[in-house]
Formats: structure tokens, C-alpha cells, sequence
């Protein structure tokens, strides 16, 4: 009973930080998953399909404005509705 015909697809690239150019509220309507290399990844704050990444949280380090530090993974990035 998954409806994912009246979602929108998912963007190329996609931030949950709501100050990003690349946040969508609308793809937000339901959960999204990511894999990464055919692992799939509960803590991404950012991917991008085309260029093989994602932005994960560094441990709880955050920088000087209290967000948290990111490092990218790179490999093969899929995304899509849970």
C-alpha cells in the first residue's frame, strides 16, 4: 500500500538543514532513505546522487556556531522513500 506515485522524486542533491539551498520541505512529506554502498544510513545530513557522496555528523563535535561537524563519505548514493 505504498503511494509513492503522488510524492515528488527525490532531488539530486538534498540537506535536512533548513538554511541550505538544497532543502526541500516538500520530500520531507514522508521518511527518506539513503544507502551508501548498499548500506543503508540512518544519520545522513546531506547527499548528493551525481557527485557519490553524503555528509554525516562527526561524533558530537560541533563548530563554533553549535551545528555539527561533517565529514563526507563518497561511493555509490541511493535515495528513496521509506
Amino acid at each position: 500500500m505504498n503511494d509513492t506515485t503522488t510524492l515528488p522524486p527525490l532531488p539530486d542533491r538534498l540537506s535536512i538543514d533548513p538554511r541550505s539551498p538544497f532543502h526541500n520541505p516538500d520530500a520531507f512529506q514522508r521518511e527518506v532513505g539513503i544507502k551508501l554502498n548498499d548500506k543503508e544510513r540512518t544519520n545522513v545530513e546531506e547527499y548528493c546522487i551525481s557527485e557519490g557522496w553524503i555528509k554525516v555528523a562527526a561524533g558530537k563535535t560541533l563548530d563554533r556556531k553549535g551545528n555539527p561537524m561533517l565529514i563526507k563519505l563518497k561511493g555509490k548514493v541511493e535515495a528513496f522513500y521509506k
